[in-house]
């Protein structure tokens, strides 16, 4: 998979290409389905499938007060965008002179300058140029000038449209199981574990700790069930999930996710990139009147955890 960040950086001799445009934020079954259409016909014609995306998130630049909070990274965006089809990503830097453009110029530019494209697929609201002026209508009558077609791909499956934002919703309720439905996958998290407060291991629980940043959506606070994977190595551990700041202790402020392993107290995670995911919600977060009523919820936690998700 290649990934440029400039127009620069994309080859002169590319070739023909199929184009596919969006923020694939999450790559949800909205994003799969016009991936899925777009690969198809990369293949009738033999053409490179490059999916366009935009970075930061325009809302970032355009209105940052409400820029949502990013369901992948960059880079994470890239791995989900080649399981599903795609031979390379543009990753559009985005700022306010790239939103000025006009609708003629972004198409003259990016998809005619510096991609050749032959075939451009985008969501059927898809909106862009300046001041979203440009439409899937728009896309095809310029497609019709500079040589190449043009299709709206509807973002639903029945009667639900899958939607980034969709996701988020599910996330900020603790709807873990509804966001995996609408992903295709179960949502996760990834980031290098740090040293915590030790407090689960003296527990019986040590857990591996990794900040909750803000930068991309973390879950409601609460307690889950799902896994924790090594990047490094690819292993796979099923695990009990807590994201929170632990109110049943004074000191902690900042929201953190921590993983405790089922059953294994022997892992040494400090340093490690991981991702933990997210299959189902066990209960909100709480304060206990006791340390030992706080173990007894947590035996109970991993129990249900186990159940859902084996170990």
């Amino acid at each position: 998979m290649q990934i440029w960040r400039s127009l620069d950086e994309i080859p002169d001799d590319l070739g023909p290409t199929a184009v596919v445009i969006g923020n694939f934020d999450g790559v949800h079954l909205g994003h799969q389905r016009v991936l899925a259409r777009t690969r198809t016909l990369a293949d009738e014609q033999d053409l490179t499938l490059v999916a366009v995306t935009f970075d930061p998130h325009p809302m970032a630049v355009l209105r940052p007060e409400h820029a949502p909070s990013m369901l992948t990274t960059v880079e994470r965006r890239a791995e989900l965008l080649a399981e599903r089809g795609a031979d390379a990503m543009l990753a559009l830097p985005f700022d306010l002179s790239v939103a000025a453009w006009p609708p003629e110029e972004f198409v003259q530019r990016v998809l005619v300058g510096a991609l050749g494209a032959a075939v451009v697929v985008v969501g059927a609201n898809f909106r862009f140029g300046s001041r979203a002026a440009g439409d899937a209508r728009t896309l095809a009558e310029l497609g019709e000038t500079h040589g190449f077609a043009a299709e709206g791909i509807a973002l639903d499956a029945g009667p639900m449209v899958w939607s980034s934002t969709y996701v988020r919703t599910c996330l900020a309720t603790g709807d873990v199981a509804g966001a995996a439905e609408a992903l295709g996958h179960p949502y996760a998290l990834r980031g290098v574990v740090v040293r915590g407060d030790q407090r689960g291991r003296e527990l019986g629980f040590p857990t591996a700790n990794v900040p909750a940043n803000g930068l991309t959506a973390a879950p409601a606070d609460g307690v889950y069930a799902g896994r924790l994977r090594r990047l490094d190595t690819g292993e796979t551990y099923p695990a009990a999930i807590s994201v929170g700041t632990n109110p049943t202790f004074d000191g902690v402020r900042e929201r953190r996710v921590e993983s405790y392993v089922l059953d294994r107290t022997d892992l040494e995670l400090y340093g490690v990139e991981v991702e933990v995911s997210f299959v189902d919600r066990l209960r909100g977060m709480v304060a206990f009147e006791s340390v030992e009523k706080l173990v007894e919820q947590m035996d109970d936690d991993v129990r249900r955890a186990r159940e859902i998700v084996g170990g």
